[in-house]
């Protein structure tokens, strides 16, 4: 009895999985090429399981290795900003009156909630280094070069928005160094010529940063930005996938760098996993370790003492308008912008840096000023912020200060110091 209803259990199983692989169209199997799980292209005409297994099979170039993995990586720290954001959104309260003390209660209430925070505020700042790795990659190898030249542009587009992320998620943990950092930003940009004041009203919603800026700064970083994101990946991958990886050199004869290697699965799958567990590692070992303090809560009529900031690209520009003047962010503006339409006069078919003089000293000013910068902003972490032109604080007014509420049993307090 047990028998013949195990192997009626067993046909049923087996018509419904053939049924179910009959009715499922292979194209679905486009969602696991946008997740890096395939590469290859999928054959349609084919069930499911078998354009699977076909994709699996994919050859990848010979020149494919272990420096191509840049992008992948920022595609990771992407994926993990987007969880611990949708983690943290949960409990986070974007407004003026709630911010601080959502995010006190989210390090000291939340289980693993001090983890999730720093993860994402690690990962803000490795994505843009991996981002950066990535773009010196292709500008070295002359990968932007025709046919590929609108994936360089979707590309830097993409630079752009993740830098936007982390502008505009800045704001979020609502303590004086954040406040008075994008303070500082603000009034810096204000001072670029013809869009920076209109930019900078638009996004400060107030005279001063206030909760309005807060609202705006929210809006932009969880509902605005990650469809740019999104649809910039989506054109992204497809660009690559449609023209391939650029080879370091034109193969011009059977044998040349153009020749298919190993295949996906297991060679490059097996590199991916190898990277992604490092990269989760170091990201997670950093959380742990290095935790973003918490400041005091913002205080628009008070300038803090120090301004310690927490994201590569604020020591950045900290550094180049502290020791340059607003003409030198001016300046580093046009210099990203002359990497941005490089692909329209960089035409010529040589790739050999030796073999492009100026655009090889134009790429070697941009990387390397932007690790000189880093390195000097970093000295400026306890630097207190500028008086800003064009800011006005409202007037420090007497107040009552009442014994703050005695926490309930068992409930931590953080304090500015940040967990431990």
């Amino acid at each position: 009895m047990l028998g013949r209803m195990w192997r009626a259990a067993v046909t049923w199983a087996q018509r419904f999985w053939g049924d179910l692989k009959a009715s499922t169209d292979a194209s679905l199997l486009g969602v696991l090429r946008f997740l890096g799980l395939l590469y290859g292209p999928i054959d349609t005409t084919l069930p499911i399981d078998q354009a699977f297994r076909k994709a699996l099979r994919y050859r990848m170039p010979r020149h494919t290795g272990w420096r191509h993995m840049y992008g992948g990586i920022a595609y990771l720290l992407l994926v993990v900003l987007v969880v611990t954001g949708v983690l943290l959104s949960l409990y986070y309260r974007p407004s003026a009156e709630e911010a601080y003390q959502s995010i006190q209660h989210i390090v000291t209430g939340v289980t693993l909630g001090w983890l999730m925070r720093d993860l994402h505020v690690w990962g803000a700042n490795l994505v843009v280094l991996a981002v950066l790795a990535h773009m010196a990659r292709v500008f070295f190898d002359a990968s932007y070069k025709p046919p590929r030249e609108t994936n360089w542009l979707v590309g830097v587009l993409l630079l752009f928005v993740v830098l936007a992320f982390g502008a505009t998620g800045y704001l979020l943990p609502w303590d004086q160094w954040a406040y008075w950092t994008v303070t500082e930003g603000l009034d810096i940009l204000a001072r670029l010529p013809l869009l920076g004041s209109p930019a900078v009203e638009l996004l400060r919603g107030d005279p001063i940063v206030s909760g309005a800026t807060l609202s705006r700064f929210f809006a932009l970083h969880v509902i605005v930005l990650p469809w740019i994101a999104l649809g910039l990946l989506q054109l992204h991958f497809a660009l690559l996938r449609k023209h391939g990886i650029a080879p370091p050199e034109p193969a011009a004869a059977p044998g040349g760098s153009d020749e298919l290697g190993a295949r996906f699965f297991p060679r490059h799958l097996l590199r991916s996993f190898v990277v992604a567990v490092a990269v989760l590692t170091i990201v997670v070992t950093a959380a742990v370790l290095a935790p973003r303090e918490v400041g005091e809560a913002a205080t628009p009529g008070r300038l803090p003492d120090t301004l310690q900031t927490s994201w590569v690209m604020a020591d950045v520009i900290r550094a180049v308008t502290f020791y340059l003047g607003a003409w030198g962010f001016v300046a580093f503006m046009l210099l990203a912008l002359g990497m941005v339409v490089l692909p329209l006069f960089d035409r010529a078919p040589q790739r050999r840096l030796r073999e492009r003089p100026v655009v090889a000293a134009l790429g070697m000013v941009f990387f390397l000023g932007f690790a000189v910068a880093w390195v000097a902003g970093r000295q400026l972490r306890t630097f207190p912020p500028r008086a800003t032109e064009g800011v006005v604080a409202p007037p420090a007014t007497p107040t009552l200060h009442l014994p703050a509420p005695a926490p309930a049993a068992g409930v931590p307090t953080a304090t500015p110091g940040g967990p431990r």
